[in-house]
């Protein structure tokens, strides 16, 4: 009698657990669905453009001097008009601003400068409905001072904090000498409370996370996915290189502070901690990552960033920048040569980023074009020509589509970035030409590059009705989004008009790179070739008219970007005059 009542409920049990599973799945929290790409082929992220923007400098709401989320809401549209599909927003959490939000007090708490959660939501949505992606920027090499995590591991020895940073029990006596970007005095910070010192890479009130921790590698993946659930689409990694620190704490020899990647970049095990980010959060969420930095050498780099290797997606290295940290500027040659060079090293496998500005670097303009008045519309066209047309994903840091240059700022008083005031005490203890070290300063400080946004010709140019963080350029009532947006010949257009041109034209992704005529002192040419399509590059980087002889030349037909209103062509002897800073793109057999 029982088995013959168990019979039909046993032929039931199977639906019923079906049932069962099914509704489990649906209860379970929902995954963004993960973008499918070919990581060695075609990808998003690679025939993307992103624009930078530094939030406290881009557009202020409420009159407290600060940009803010509703600033960025406010200018969504123009952010469509420019063509760019990805914005990349520096760090706007919870922070004492010691490093304007490089110091991390809450991963999951919003800055109230900038907003609320809802607002920050708003401005995702907004960008989300406008086919643009969002790059969140993640600073886990290190955190403030005032995180609940240092609190606690600075309160006792034994606290269960303790080991998520670096410490050295003082009575081990004086730890080896450890270099800090930022503080003269070296990377170790005595600390009394438990009579130890704690490791800063950076400045003192940034305590280096400790990433051999895997409770605090899980910390990390899972503040990832917090946001990544809420639709980060990517993450920019800061400083990522510097997380790994060899814990044994080998004496470094004199003076290796010099190559200071070699030494505190790119140790083995940061593979390791890279492989399990990439299995928690990267796959499953169907996002990218950049890496700030990429190691010493190419096989760095590609150990980063190949497809095989399930790491991240993206690196970008800083040896363009480096070619103009001084007022003498850069060599084209040089300038060829470091462009070139990456480009063959990435030809087959990985991704790079194209960029020559960022808020660690004075205005582009400055650097590689020329702020002349009479030079600044052509040779910053030039520059945005260049950007959008290498191999490699452009990054482009706001202002840079009107031309925003950098602001005279000849004493130490003006500055308050704490990377500039730390040079300027380093400079001055060992004696430095103080007065060569500001005309330095002033030409490559960071702070340059972070002035306000230059939006019109009204008061504080439209950034704010308040007083502004920082002093506004003085030029914004000659350079600004106003003056330029309706006139076809600008800065603000061409910029508008090469994007379309990047996302019209295949070739510029994924095309072959070549360079034409290497020795040419003054014009950098070069091809790209593939999806179906031949291309010519033709830049002249002079202040003067130059010329180019090539086996095709430039018609009206197959010209595709001219930043001139003409092309002078000399059919007889196949040679091209360029005016000065003038930018060409056509297409040819």
């Amino acid at each position: 009698m029982h088995n013959s009542l168990f019979t039909p409920m046993k032929n039931l049990l199977p639906i019923f657990l079906a049932f069962l599973f099914l509704n489990l799945i649906a209860c379970e929290p929902k995954k963004p669905a993960p973008e499918k790409d070919n990581l060695e082929g075609k990808a998003w992220w690679k025939e993307g453009v992103l624009y930078q923007i530094y939030p406290q400098s881009f557009k202020d709401t409420d009159g407290d001097g600060y940009g803010d989320f509703k600033g960025v809401i406010e200018k969504l549209d123009y952010l469509e008009s420019l063509g760019i599909t990805m914005v990349w927003m520096n760090p706007f959490f919870e922070s004492p601003m010691v490093d304007n939000g490089y110091d991390v007090s809450d991963y999951r708490g919003i800055n109230p400068r900038y907003g609320t959660m809802e607002d920050f939501q708003a401005m995702l949505d907004g960008m989300h409905a406008r086919g643009i992606k969002f790059v969140l920027d993640v600073v886990v090499n290190h955190s403030s001072d005032q995180h609940d995590w240092f609190l606690q591991s600075r309160s006792s020895r034994d606290n269960p904090y303790r080991d998520y940073y670096h410490w050295w029990p003082a009575e081990k006596g004086t730890p080896p000498y450890r270099h800090s970007l930022f503080d003269p005095e070296g990377a170790w910070e005595y600390d009394s409370l438990t009579n130890a010192f704690y490791l800063h890479t950076f400045a003192e009130q940034q305590p280096d996370l400790n990433w051999e921790n895997p409770k605090v590698r899980q910390e990390v993946y899972d503040i990832m996915k917090f946001w990544a659930e809420k639709g980060v689409d990517g993450f920019r990694m800061d400083a990522f290189q510097f997380a790994s620190k060899d814990t044994t704490w080998p004496e470094f020899p004199e003076g290796h502070e010099k190559d200071f990647i070699k030494w505190y970049g790119m140790r083995p095990q940061l593979h390791e901690y890279l492989k399990e980010m990439y299995a928690e959060v990267i796959e499953p969420y169907g996002v990218f990552a950049v890496a700030e930095g990429a190691g010493s050498t190419f096989q760095d780099a590609h150990d980063l960033v190949d497809a095989d290797r399930k790491e991240l997606q993206m690196a970008y290295h800083f040896e363009t920048v480096d070619l103009s940290r001084t007022p003498e500027g850069y060599d084209l040659a040089d300038f060829k040569n470091v462009f070139s060079k990456w480009d063959s090293a990435f030809a087959e496998k990985g991704w790079i980023s194209i960029f020559l500005s960022n808020h660690d670097n004075a205005r582009m303009v400055n650097r590689f074009a020329n702020p002349d008045p009479k030079f600044i519309t052509p040779s910053t066209q030039l520059i945005n020509t260049f950007l959008m047309s290498m191999r490699g994903t452009p990054f482009t840091y706001y202002g840079d589509e009107i031309g925003m240059t950098n602001i005279d700022m000849p004493t130490i008083e003006e500055y308050v970035d704490v990377e500039a005031l730390g040079k300027y005490q380093a400079a001055k203890s060992s004696g430095q030409d103080m007065e060569e070290f500001m005309q330095i300063l002033n030409y490559n400080s960071r702070e340059n590059g972070r002035t306000p946004m230059q939006w019109d010709a009204t008061l504080q140019a439209g950034f704010t009705t308040g007083t502004p963080w920082m002093r506004v350029n003085p030029n914004y009532t000659e350079i600004n989004v106003s003056a330029q947006d309706q006139d076809p010949t600008s800065i603000l257009n061409h910029f508008r008009k090469m994007t379309k041109v990047r996302k019209e034209n295949p070739a510029l992704v994924y095309g072959k790179y070549e360079l034409v005529q290497k020795e040419h002192p003054d014009i950098y040419a070069f091809t790209r070739k593939g999806e179906g399509q031949n291309l010519m590059v033709i830049l002249n980087f002079s202040k003067n008219s130059s010329s180019i002889k090539l086996d095709q030349l430039p018609t009206e037909s197959n010209l595709i970007i001219n930043n001139y209103s003409d092309v002078n062509v000399n059919d007889q002897d196949m040679s091209l005059n360029l005016k000065p800073y003038q930018a060409l793109i056509f297409s040819f057999d």
